[in-house]
């Protein structure tokens, strides 16, 4: 007889990348691959990261890092006006949406996340083995935010067995975003014994003045915890870094599950010195509001719906269009483009494409021409 997971982890599904890009790159056609699908920036981390990484050595890497972390700790609080203690760190942000669920919700407890939220909640949420709830999400015709958070549904979905409530803002993969004066009256309607976190992986291509991070109301809610990801504006995807923002008890908590050495070396020098260059992350901001603009206008003259859209990507409907989302998948895919399929975000007719470079763009339209065609 052979060693059995529990219950719980027996009925996981694990997350799903959407591509297996190591064999995509193998089999490459001339010109390579156009990744598109997994919300990477597109125009590189600044100079002083990569030189970072460059200028490794031996003596570096043979050592363990601070398990610690203490110069980014120290960065990251005085770039927030934060304390050290009310920062903690993960292996991206992946790994503290996990966290959050392990440490505040169990078996008979109810975790909140949108219709058309971040798999991970929904993972985080069955990985304990608590019950998962959706709150609907706004209607696809909606004006202002087509198929994003519902804040209104989200307080009526609250019970008295919510522990855990995940919002994201701008939220994947919809691209939509609420203001700071609607999240502030949900959370005022929110239990304090509710944790609430806000994802705000995308906050830094959010360039409306409405769509404003809600740190700046956190020391008025103690359950309120926000985490950040130096996987899209800073380009460190790679490196694998992700912090949260969150009362001191939080982070104390949370220090009971991380793993040690969770940040290596690299990770810990390279991010501190992107947080520092605001001149390359503001000109990344600035070539992605373009390019963003740029394949909206393309992609909707081809006669498919595109939402508007506050972070580095944007999702199309093929709905209208009468042609089936996993047929032109299947032929830019045939073509070396790699796009993100939405089927099990519950979003079958679409797809979510990252905004690339000029020339990344510009061989999506003529492959989503030929395709389309």
């Amino acid at each position: 007889m052979k060693p059995s997971p529990t219950p719980i982890v027996a009925a996981l599904a694990a997350y799903d990348p959407g591509h297996d890009l190591e064999a995509l790159r193998a089999r490459a056609p001339p010109g390579g691959l156009v990744e598109l699908g997994s919300n990477e920036n597109a125009f590189g981390p600044c100079a002083g990261a990569l030189a970072v990484v460059r200028g490794s050595d031996a003596t570096a890497l043979r050592r363990y890092p601070d398990p610690h972390a203490r110069s980014l700790k120290s960065a990251l609080a005085a770039h927030h006006g934060v304390t050290t203690a009310e920062i903690a760190l993960g292996n991206g942000s992946h790994e503290l949406l996990m966290q959050f669920a392990q440490a505040y919700a169990g078996l008979g407890d109810e975790v909140l996340y949108s219709q058309y939220g971040f798999a991970v909640y929904a993972i985080a949420a069955a990985s304990v083995g608590a019950t998962g709830v959706a709150a609907t999400a706004r209607p696809a015709d909606d004006p202002q935010a087509p198929r994003g958070h519902d804040l209104d549904a989200f307080a009526a979905a609250l019970t008295p067995r919510t522990r855990l409530a995940y919002l994201a803002n701008p939220n994947n993969p919809t691209g939509t975003a609420f203001t700071l004066e609607s999240f502030e009256r949900f959370l005022s309607s929110v239990p304090t014994e509710v944790l609430v976190v806000v994802d705000e992986a995308y906050v830094d291509y959010a360039e409306e003045p409405g769509t404003a991070s809600v740190l700046s109301i956190r020391d008025r809610f103690p359950n309120l915890v926000v985490t950040r990801t130096f996987s899209k504006i800073h380009a460190l995807a790679g490196l694998r870094v992700g912090y949260a923002v969150a009362d001191e008890a939080v982070v104390l908590t949370l220090e009971r599950l991380r793993e040690t050495f969770n940040i290596n070396v690299l990770a810990q020098e390279a991010t501190v010195v992107s947080l520092s260059d605001s001149a390359h992350l503001d000109s990344c901001r600035i070539a992605n509001l373009r390019q963003r603009q740029l394949l909206t206008d393309a992609l909707r003259s081809l006669g498919l719906g595109v939402a508007r859209s506050r972070a580095n990507f944007v999702l199309v409907d093929f709905e209208a269009s009468g042609h089936a989302a996993t047929v032109v998948e299947r032929a830019l895919l045939d073509r070396g483009l790699v796009v993100r399929p939405m089927h099990g975000y519950g979003l079958p007719q679409c797809l979510r494409i990252t905004v690339g470079t000029d020339a990344e763009q510009a061989r999506l339209l003529d492959a989503m021409r030929e395709a389309l065609s």
